[in-house]
């Protein structure tokens, strides 16, 4: 069986990777890996540390500025590589753009198209946009579905497809996430090496990481998210650090918000295991990331989510995020909650994470062999706390 993984940004990089490796790791599969360029710099610090050579490389980036230029290169692109390779399936994550483009290139070759991470939704195609209608538009495609949660699975019932087609494996970030930190930062010289790059961090302030970039808030809300951080800093005794997003409308707002502010630090985009390194770090994370929302409970770290509507809304219910959206006052409410009040602190801090038990990977890499066949149930999905 020929099976051909298509991703292109460093999330989808990041929750593929464990699939890789484990789809290359049965016999009788020749997995074949495809990148579209999405994200270009970002995404091969990823490939570096899971050790991915790529098959394919579009580069789409190089000659695509707007979403209709993006989606137009990726599919003509991939289109050419599946009329070379003619793989028996595709593998697709998510709800990028990318994902969006490999989809409809196997469906116009008429290739089935596996998706994992299926079944998050918010139902408001604009938010988030235009990842929403992405993920929407792909679960009409696929024709297995691998949903991270049990209420994955359910938004997939409700559009009626198939019980037999749709696998709760868990979220394989949880995969990448306990390998980076049992494998990779036990290693006491490479634990030092990140270290290091933070020299600016104040060994008693507490830490607060923030990630920002999602287009529905460029309109304002960004700003609105930077000024409240801000306030905070003239309150408390903190450490801000926000590796700031490569867009020019994401690094103009944030440099004319913070500049000059004290105790905010703007750094570059982090590789992978920085960013792990820093999360761990932190006392908490404020982001509208979809997978921060998933790794930073892994780690006990609670999570402000500056969004208004979440497709994970199992974080939301497991206590372990609280949506904030981007505005000022609700932001400023439950970051000081989390300052001032260890109780309330800890209540998000202990719970448990609903993503999984680490070995998505491997339940998927089963049923695309063909050792779950449809209408068997994959490995028991283990809670993490299990």
């Amino acid at each position: 069986m020929k099976v051909m993984c298509v991703f292109g940004t460093r999330p989808e990089a990041i929750k593929m990777s464990p699939v890789v490796h484990a789809l290359r790791a049965r016999r009788g599969i020749d997995c074949q890996v495809c990148l579209t360029g999405q994200h270009r710099e970002m995404l091969d610090q990823v490939l570096n540390i899971f050790c991915i050579r790529p098959d394919y490389n579009l580069g789409v980036m190089a000659r695509a500025r707007t979403l209709a230029e993006l989606t137009a290169a990726m599919v003509t692109g991939l289109d050419h590589i599946l009329q070379t390779e003619q793989p028996d399936r595709v593998l697709v994550h998510g709800d990028t753009t990318t994902t969006l483009s490999a989809g409809l290139a196997a469906y116009y070759r008429r290739i089935p198209v596996a998706h994992v991470e299926a079944g998050l939704r918010t139902n408001d195609l604009y938010a988030p946009w235009p990842e929403e209608g992405n993920r929407q538009i792909v679960g009409r495609i696929a024709d297995i579905h691998f949903a991270p949660t049990a209420r994955a699975r359910d938004h997939l019932l409700a559009e009626a497809v198939p019980p037999h087609a749709i696998h709760v494996t868990g979220n394989t970030v949880i995969d990448a996430l306990n390998w980076v930190t049992d494998e990779v930062l036990t290693d006491p010289r490479i634990d030092a090496g990140i270290g290091s790059r933070f020299g600016f961090l104040t060994g008693g302030r507490r830490v607060i990481l923030v990630t920002g970039h999602r287009r529905e808030s460029h309109d304002g809300g960004l700003s609105a998210v930077f000024r409240a951080i801000r306030t905070l800093t003239g309150e408390y005794d903190l450490d801000v650090v926000y590796p700031v997003h490569p867009n020019p409308i994401v690094q103009s707002a944030a440099r004319e918000v913070f500049d000059n502010v004290r105790g905010v630090h703007l750094i570059q985009p982090l590789d992978y295991l920085s960013l792990i390194w820093l999360m761990r770090r932190s006392y908490f994370v404020i982001t509208d990331s979809g997978g921060i929302q998933e790794e930073a409970p892994s780690l006990s770290k609670p999570v402000l989510v500056t969004r208004e509507k979440t497709e994970r809304p199992e974080a939301v219910a497991a206590g372990v995020v609280r949506l904030v959206g981007t505005d000022e006052g609700r932001i400023l409410a439950e970051a000081r909650r989390l300052l001032d009040h260890q109780a309330a602190y800890d209540a998000m801090a202990r719970r448990q994470n609903p993503y999984g038990d680490g070995h998505a990977a491997e339940r998927i890499a089963a049923i695309i062999s063909g050792t779950v066949r449809p209408g068997m149930a994959a490995p028991p999905l283990r809670t993490a706390a299990a």
